[in-house]
């Protein structure tokens, strides 16, 4: 189960690098003003918007930007707490990575259902959305299952040596 964990674990830590790199990055311009990003993040979107043919993140329909929002004050950082969790071994790993798991698997539910209920995406589109929906369930999984790190806390123990007999 070990190894099947750290491999988990690996899988979800260049998930939620490129979460960290592209939120603030990429996924902002959808909702913050154009002028605070450098051209070439703004012609990596537009292009990005027109070879796949987002149409989501060309119209910014509000729904969809206040899923950005969502992302920007929620799980973005959440994600940052999770790449430090992996890395340091932290017991509230499971928890950071379940509620992530639920808020992103919510967030790509409703923008795939947006998409294939328009019908106007591709399927080249819909397998750029897809991955993150089945992310968001390997990190609820991931959330379940138990922490793999070992701990030293001694919070609630108490030493053996010491203890008085009671008569």
């Amino acid at each position: 189960m070990g190894a099947l964990l750290k491999l988990i674990d690996a899988v979800l830590f260049v998930f939620f690098m490129v979460i960290a790199l592209a939120a603030p990055l990429i996924d902002a311009q959808t909702c913050l003003p154009l002028s605070l990003f450098p051209d070439l993040l703004l012609d990596l979107k537009n292009w990005y918007a027109r070879e796949y043919g987002d149409y989501l993140v060309a119209e910014k329909p509000d729904f969809f930007v206040g899923i950005v929002w969502l992302e920007l004050f929620f799980q973005w950082p959440l994600a940052l707490l999770n790449l430090y969790a992996i890395l340091a071994r932290k017991p509230w790993f499971n928890t950071t990575c379940l509620i992530y798991g639920a808020s992103c698997l919510t967030s790509m539910v409703t923008i795939l259902s947006e998409l294939m209920g328009s019908h106007k995406a591709s399927d080249k589109l819909l397998m750029m959305y897809f991955p993150f929906l089945g992310f968001g369930v390997l990190a609820i999984l991931r959330g379940l299952m138990p922490h793999s790190g070992r701990t030293t806390s001694t919070i609630g123990k108490r030493p053996l040596l010491g203890r008085k007999k009671r008569v």
